[in-house]
C-alpha cells in the first residue's frame, strides 16, 4: 500500500473509531461527566475518550509519528510527520445535545498536510482528501460551488469565543457580509464548515483564532474541491495565526475583500 494510503486508511478508521464513542455516549452525557475550561469551552469525558481511542489506533501503525491533539498537546515523538486531531468538534453542541459535531484527522510532513479526514459520526458522512487526488464525500467526488456573485452566497462564520477583544472587528465583518450575501450560519464545527464549503452546501467561510487541529483536515479537503483558503491578510499563515478566509475561487476574493478591511490587523 502506498504510504498516503495508509495514512488515508488509518486517518479514516480512526475517525470511525472515535465516531463511535462520541455516537454512544450522545445524549446520555451526565453533569459529572462536563467541565468547563473556560467561558462557553467545554471538555466532557467522551472527548479524552474520543482522542485516547484514535491516539491508540494511530499509534499501533505509526509509533514514531508526532500526534498533536486538543485534549492531550503536542506529543513527546519528533519527526517530520504530525497528526493534527480534533476528538470532538463542536463540544458545546454535543454537551448541549445539538446533533452538529465532527472528527477531525489530519497528517502533515514537514509542515505540508497530505491527508485529511473530518467524520460527522451522528450523519455518517465523511469528508476526506489526499493531496493531488481530489476531495470525496462518502467515496463521492466533492467541488466547491460555482456562485459568482456574494448576493447568491449562503455563507459559514464562528464568532471569536477564545478572543472576545475582538468582537467589535468581528461583527463589523459580520454586517458587512450580512447585508451583501443571501445568508450566515454559524455550526459550532469549523471542521464541518470547511467541509460544507468544499462540497458546495456553503459558499465561503471565515473564522478567527482556530487552532491547527480544527482547520488542517478541513483546509486540504477545501482546497482539493478546488476552493480558496487564506488568512486574513490573503496570506497562507492560517495555521499559525488560526485566522482563516474560505470559499469558492469566484467569490472568495470579495469575501477576503470585506475581511481584510475589519481584521487584517489582527494577527
Amino acid at each position: 500500500m502506498h504510504p498516503l494510503d495508509q495514512f488515508l486508511h488509518v486517518a479514516k478508521e480512526s475517525a470511525l473509531i472515535g465516531g463511535d464513542i462520541l455516537n454512544r455516549g450522545f445524549r446520555k452525557l451526565l453533569k459529572d461527566q462536563i467541565r468547563l475550561k473556560g467561558i462557553g469551552d467545554y471538555v466532557t469525558e467522551l472527548d479524552h475518550a474520543s482522542e485516547r481511542a484514535i491516539v491508540e489506533n494511530i499509534r499501533k501503525s505509526f509509533p514514531s509519528h508526532q500526534i498533536i491533539a486538543e485534549e492531550s498537546g503536542v506529543g513527546e515523538n519528533f519527526s517530520p510527520y504530525r497528526w493534527y486531531i480534533d476528538p470532538l468538534d463542536g463540544t458545546t453542541n454535543y454537551v448541549h445535545h445539538v446533533a452538529i459535531f465532527s472528527i477531525s484527522v489530519a497528517v502533515s510532513y514537514e509542515n505540508e498536510t497530505l491527508v485529511g479526514v473530518v467524520y460527522d459520526p451522528y450523519h455518517k458522512e465523511m469528508f476526506w482528501a489526499i493531496k493531488g487526488q481530489g476531495a470525496f464525500l462518502n467515496g463521492m467526488p466533492i467541488r466547491v460551488s460555482e456562485k459568482k456573485e456574494l448576493q447568491e452566497c449562503f455563507l459559514a462564520s464562528g464568532f471569536p469565543w477564545r478572543s472576545k477583544m475582538y468582537l467589535d472587528a468581528y461583527l463589523n465583518s459580520f454586517r458587512d457580509l450580512f447585508n451583501l450575501c443571501a445568508g450566515i450560519r454559524r455550526l459550532g464545527s469549523a471542521a464541518l464548515d470547511l467541509s460544507y464549503t468544499a462540497c458546495g452546501r456553503f459558499d465561503g467561510f471565515w473564522e478567527m483564532k482556530l487552532k491547527p487541529w480544527d482547520i488542517a483536515a478541513g483546509v486540504l479537503i477545501l482546497e482539493e474541491a478546488g476552493g480558496k483558503v487564506s488568512d486574513f491578510r490573503g496570506e497562507n499563515h492560517f495555521m499559525k495565526s488560526g485566522n482563516v478566509v474560505a470559499g469558492n475561487p469566484l467569490v472568495f476574493p470579495m469575501i477576503l475583500e470585506i475581511v481584510k478591511k475589519h481584521l487584517s490587523g489582527i494577527d
